[in-house]
């Protein structure tokens, strides 16, 4: 059984800047799981759908299906995760908890203020415009976590939170609820 730290914020909440911490924090080693990495790589160009003219909405379901099933070959594996993700599709929660069954999964949210969201989109630049308000508004509904943290905390003392609590986390959290 692995052990998978899912970290669920809103795009620009301060998830890849907490888990560079949780990185830096962690006395194991841990693979950081992300879009980002794909996309930063180049592995994954949305830009190039649209100046193929190809619809990108058209071909996102399968790349994240296919992600998704990544995720949980690495934890069936024996790699211990940090997955960093945004639960914006009906569905993934769902997907995931089929996926990763056999997995001791810690379920983290990390909650920001919407102000600071949209300051934050604005300076990256990197990312639609409204994308950290419409994630926001609907990512965290329904779900139950683990652990809650507070976006606009220090990353450092945030991670120190997160490995503390991880370290006596039971099985099976609150992702499968």
């Amino acid at each position: 059984m692995s052990r998978v730290l899912f970290l669920h914020g809103a795009s620009s909440s301060g998830k890849s800047t907490l888990i560079q911490q949780v990185g830096v924090q962690s006395p194991t080693p841990l693979m950081h799981l992300s879009i980002d990495h794909l996309r930063d790589s180049g592995a994954l160009d949305v830009g190039s759908y649209a100046a193929k003219g190809v619809r990108w909405r058209d071909h996102r379901a399968a790349f994240f299906d296919g992600f998704h099933r990544a995720v949980g070959a690495f934890a069936d594996a024996g790699n211990n995760l940090i997955v960093e993700h945004i639960l914006d599709t009906d569905c993934w929660h769902a997907d995931l908890q089929q996926i990763l069954r056999d997995h001791a999964v810690f379920f983290v949210a990390l909650h920001t203020p919407l102000s600071v969201l949209q300051t934050r989109e604005a300076a990256r630049g990197d990312r639609p415009k409204g994308s950290a308000e419409a994630d926001y508004h609907n990512i965290h509904n329904g779900l139950d976590y683990d652990l809650t943290l507070d976006g606009q905390r220090d990353a450092a003392a945030n991670a120190g939170i997160l490995l503390e609590k991880w370290e006596g986390f039971q099985p099976p959290g609150a992702f499968f609820r």
